[in-house]
């Protein structure tokens, strides 16, 4: 890689010993304090996600989803935990139909199995060298002690106001006061703290018995023990659907990634149970088209991006599923002669009205054909919170990637007592039974969070990642571009600015879909918001001072050189640090 290091508002933070990029700065800090005492990047990674599960509560939950992914230098080998959990076994989706119409409804019902806690602890146990005690230090201590509230948590809290009703247990967490916190007071997180507490107590009664055992009784309160009959009293007496049997029975998926390759450097997805594959199909297909050839962020440049996303975005709607129920043609969707047949369709003068139909592919398996998407359009507020992101490398060569998610709010409802929220993620799924996302016992619902690693074997290793729910594959190919295409040193590809497609139905519930629409953030000039508009794109500005969507995230260990670097997006609140 090469670096200018002169382009970029904030600098590209470099050290020669090990590096923490993370959603909020507080995370980074936990996980190169973990760094600093001996740990390695699973250790520093761990201990970041848990922290960002304290510091960002309303982008992320310890009872959330946490997929992850992986690359062990020794081994010289990646591997992902999906984090993701499952559907309860009594759900259907006749059943969630009956109760939500078109969609997967609100609150108690789209609770599934939380996946967070078995990947983070999955990931400490197999490859790791450290206690949960050790890595969940800093986030009790957060949430025991408090941190202070700041300005985009503030804003979101009372965006989403009504989400965290006075007298309920959201409530009492989010406006503590009878108000949503102001930037600088103290925020604090009591029955978080205890219950966290309370899983450490349990890892030092197996103490003894060596870390494993420790790592596993954790996992046992969690998923057998104390917490989960609470868990599923909780669920029984409010209408819920999880049960003991559920919690019991579920453990964390572990794979090999998907990839493939950008000129000479290979870049890793999670699977089709998520959305990474979008990325690899996007990668692709940009280099077909020669992107970069174009001039950057110039209109042809723009325009063919955003025409690629749309047909990605019609094969995830028709393909992607958990593999586990449904099959998912991947070898074909990541091959090159598809991104050569796909890019056919797109006109050089003209955007697709919409979402355009998907790829055909004839692999022996019969899929009915889904409706063509209805145009849901949403106020601003009505958009669901996201997620947040942690990154580490270290002196090993290493590398942790995870996109943690589940923000605490009213629709899934505060477990009394515990501080947490049981994963509300089967919001993601569909209630139409021939939708390869749909709902199913025991399926994992489509997920939007999915972090990557790119590298050049030998030479560089780069886990990156970003929030944005159905905007983060958007956000990761344009910097992944930035980067690689376009020579920018890492900060200055995070900065870059970036332009989104709306044109294909969202991920969550009610699933808006906002046929040909195009936001361009602030930096663009009139003339390309012009020329693009004659193509046929929707236009919308994208203030610097509205809801930031994106927060992308970057660790780089860069062997030939011998070098750390980080970098971290000022879209958001997050932060690297290193050594």
């Amino acid at each position: 890689m090469t670096y200018k290091f002169d382009t970029a508002y904030r600098p590209t933070i470099q050290g020669t010993r090990h590096m923490v990029a993370a959603g909020h700065y507080m995370a980074a800090q936990a996980g190169f304090l973990v760094l600093q005492a001996g740990g390695n990047a699973i250790d520093a990674g761990v201990a970041a996600g848990i922290t960002l599960n304290i510091v960002e509560p309303q982008m992320c939950s310890f009872t959330g989803v946490a997929p992850i992914m992986i690359y062990l230098a020794a081994e010289d080998r990646l591997v992902t935990i999906d984090g993701l959990g499952t559907w309860p076994r009594r759900a259907t989706c006749e059943l969630l139909a009956q109760r939500g119409g078109d969609c997967v409804p609100e609150g108690i019902l789209q609770t599934v199995v939380p996946g967070a806690p078995d990947a983070w602890l999955t990931a400490l146990e197999r490859y790791g060298t450290m206690r949960f005690s050790d890595v969940a230090a800093e986030a009790i201590r957060l949430a025991r002690d408090g941190f202070p509230a700041y300005r985009m948590m503030a804003l979101t809290i009372k965006r989403k106001i009504a989400d965290f009703p006075l007298g309920t247990d959201a409530g009492a967490i989010f406006l503590p006061r009878g108000r949503a916190p102001e930037a600088g007071e103290m925020f604090v997180q009591a029955d978080l703290a205890r219950t966290l507490q309370y899983l450490v107590d349990e890892e030092k009664a197996k103490g003894g018995a060596g870390r494993a055992a420790g790592i596993a009784a954790v996992r046992h309160a969690i998923y057998q023990g104390d917490l989960a009959k609470t868990f599923a009293d909780h669920q029984r007496a409010n209408g819920g659907l999880l049960d003991e049997r559920d919690l019991a029975g579920y453990r964390v998926t572990i794979d090999a990634p998907l990839s493939v390759r950008y000129r000479d450097i290979d870049l890793f997805a999670c699977g089709p149970w998520c959305q990474g594959p979008m990325l690899l199909q996007v990668v692709r297909m940009a280099e077909a088209l020669g992107l970069d050839t174009r001039t950057h962020n110039a209109p042809d440049y723009i325009h063919g991006l955003i025409e690629i996303l749309k047909l990605v975005a019609a094969d995830r709607e028709a393909y992607y599923g958990d593999p586990k129920f449904v099959p998912v043609p991947i070898d074909t969707l990541l091959s090159a002669d598809y991104a050569r047949a796909r890019i056919a369709a797109i006109g050089k003068e003209r955007a697709f009205d919409g979402m355009p139909p998907a790829g055909r592919i004839d692999d022996g398996h019969a899929r009915a054909p889904l409706a063509p998407p209805k145009a849901v359009e949403l106020a601003g507020a009505d958009r669901p919170l996201d997620t947040s992101y942690a990154c580490a490398v270290d002196a090993a060569g290493n590398a942790f990637s995870a996109t943690p998610s589940d923000g605490v709010m009213r629709k899934s409802p505060i477990v009394p007592g515990t501080g947490m929220a049981l994963s509300p993620r089967g919001i993601q799924s569909r209630v139409d039974p021939r939708h390869p996302a749909c709902v199913a016992p025991g399926k994992r619902p489509r997920l939007t969070p999915n972090p990557a690693i790119a590298m050049r074997r030998g030479e560089f290793v780069m886990p990156f990642g970003t929030p944005g729910g159905d905007l983060q594959v958007q956000a990761m190919a344009q910097v992944f571009l930035n980067l690689f295409a376009h020579g920018m040193d890492p900060q200055a590809a995070v900065e870059a600015t970036r332009f989104y497609s709306y044109s294909y139905p969202d991920s969550f519930a009610p699933h808006a879909y906002y046929p040909g629409l195009l936001k361009l953030e602030d930096g663009f000039p009139a003339a390309t918001a012009e020329a693009l508009a004659r193509r046929g794109h929707r236009i919308e500005p994208w203030p610097s001072d509205e809801w930031p969507r994106t927060g992308v995230c970057i660790a780089i260990d860069d062997r030939k050189r011998g070098l750390k670097l980080g970098a971290a997006d000022s879209r958001r609140t997050g932060a690297a640090v290193g050594w």
